[in-house]
């Protein structure tokens, strides 16, 4: 079968929907599948659709069904999709109705969807083919921040957490990510230069960024939302803990009885997490057991199914 499949441009260098796109089409194409990868559909006699991002894609969606009547179209939802565009974006919604198949990233975002749309919707996990061993730093504790500083990241979120642990305590917090405007560098820059226990790297490559993660206690990952977070992916698959924002795409990834949440903006609470896990073996080791019970959701074999299934028949 030829399939497009359109991943929309972003201003985020190396951006989640980039490496989906990458994983997903490679495979397909290990199924048999001829795929390439477009910014926007603009015609072509491929026979199926497959588009990431509901309102970004809309019109490749809607350019499609009108030159390729009848032929299916799969619409893959990001959290912005699922938790802001199809409430407030009549191009969004049109993508849904439309679609002859929907997936989300995680168990939690069938319920953002109206139950006409579950019945069409499957759920992918994403997956990391990361192999690193958690080994972490034994000077101090070191908190990982993975992500492009944007408003959605909350990105700052650790770093005001650390703000209230006392300055004797040995804790550092390790930012990695490109700020993608003017007023986010300079926060991290001025945090970097106020704080010497925050640090801020920047945007890294992808496998010097996965061995800073192993070499950290935890993960957090703040976001205000999130469609299915591949860092927590690689983190369950390296093993390790997550403190997380309790939000739907967070929820839908780690598990709703995972002890490792925090209230959304709740730096206070965000700094008792983390000195329960710097100081409470027991509590630390309830949440490796909770990132080990989700490892593998995140197999690359269990996403190369996932994909395969949401075209066939089609």
């Amino acid at each position: 079968m030829k399939i497009a499949l359109t991943v929309p441009a972003s201003a985020v260098p190396r951006s989640g929907n980039r490496h989906t796109a990458a994983r997903w089409s490679r495979f397909l194409r290990e199924a048999g599948h001829r795929v390439r990868v477009v910014a926007e559909w603009a015609g072509g006699d491929d026979d199926l659709l497959l588009a990431l991002h509901a309102r970004k894609s809309a019109a490749s969606v809607q350019r499609f069904r009108a030159a390729r009547p009848g032929r299916p179209i799969v619409v893959a939802l990001t959290g912005t999709d699922l938790y802001r565009d199809i409430r407030e974006y009549p191009e969004a919604k049109r993508s849904l109705a439309v679609a002859t198949r929907l997936a989300v990233l995680q168990e939690a975002g069938l319920r953002a969807l109206k139950p006409a749309y579950r019945r069409k919707t499957q759920v992918i996990y994403q997956s990391s083919d990361v192999t690193l061993r958690h080994v972490p730093v034994a000077s101090r504790f070191r908190v990982a921040v993975l992500g492009h500083l944007r408003d959605e990241k909350d990105p700052f979120r650790a770093a005001r957490a650390l703000a209230r642990l006392d300055a004797s305590i040995p804790v550092e917090v390790l930012q990695i990510g490109g700020a993608l405007d003017g007023k986010m560098r300079a926060e991290a820059r001025r945090r970097a230069k106020r704080e010497p226990r925050y640090r801020w790297l920047g945007s890294l490559p992808h496998a010097a960024a996965m061995r800073r993660l192993a070499s950290s206690h935890v993960l957090v990952v703040s976001s205000v939302m999130e469609g299915g977070a591949n860092v927590v992916c690689e983190a369950a698959r390296i093993g390790v803990p997550v403190l997380a924002s309790r939000i739907p795409g967070n929820v839908g990834m780690l598990g709703r009885d995972y002890a490792g949440y925090f209230p959304l903006f709740d730096d206070a609470a965000l700094a008792r997490l983390i000195e329960r896990c710097r100081t409470d073996e027991v509590f630390y080791r309830l949440l490796k057991r909770g990132v080990r019970r989700r490892h593998a959701l995140f197999a690359p074999r269990a996403e190369r199914a996932a994909v395969r299934r949401l075209v066939q028949g089609l």
